[in-house]
């Protein structure tokens, strides 16, 4: 059985799966509303004014990361999938969806160990939206799902 990460970053599906996930980012701060929206708003304009092509860039260089924090996930359902009946992808965003705190977690697994990297601008804004991360994380869960399916 492939593994996620494998199966998201083949040469000809990799950067697919880059662009399928900046545009569901955008839509996704695009979708926030609130006096917190108008937090993420003002740091992913902060983020594109410092660098046109970052989102794209780090979904690529975070693929293969984020890809490992879903696999024991991904695994229950290679696991599911072994046993016949439904196809991977519609297992696959069964059980996402089921649990999106512990999806939203594995995936703020990584963006934390890189932010404890970053510096400047960037760390200060990540670190003044990340108590509001978990729950945008999980409210865009079935929108990653939804982009994610088609590569499965």
């Amino acid at each position: 059985m492939a593994r996620l990460a494998e199966i998201l970053t083949q040469p000809e599906i990799r950067p697919q799966v880059v662009r399928a996930c900046a545009v569901l980012i955008d839509a996704e701060v695009q979708s926030k509303s609130g006096f917190s929206g108008l937090a993420v708003k003002a740091g992913y304009k902060l983020v594109k004014a410092l660098k046109p092509t970052m989102i794209p860039e780090v979904v690529d260089k975070l693929l293969p990361e984020f890809a490992a924090a879903m696999q024991p996930m991904f695994a229950e359902v290679e696991q599911q999938a072994s046993t016949g009946g439904r196809p991977r992808g519609e297992l696959f965003s069964t059980h996402m969806q089921a649990d999106p705190k512990r999806v939203a977690t594995a995936l703020l697994t990584v963006t934390d160990r890189r932010a404890e990297k970053a510096s400047g601008a960037l760390k200060k804004t990540y670190a003044r939206l990340r108590d509001t991360a978990e729950e945008h994380v999980q409210a865009a869960i079935p929108g990653l799902v939804r982009t994610l399916t088609r590569f499965l």
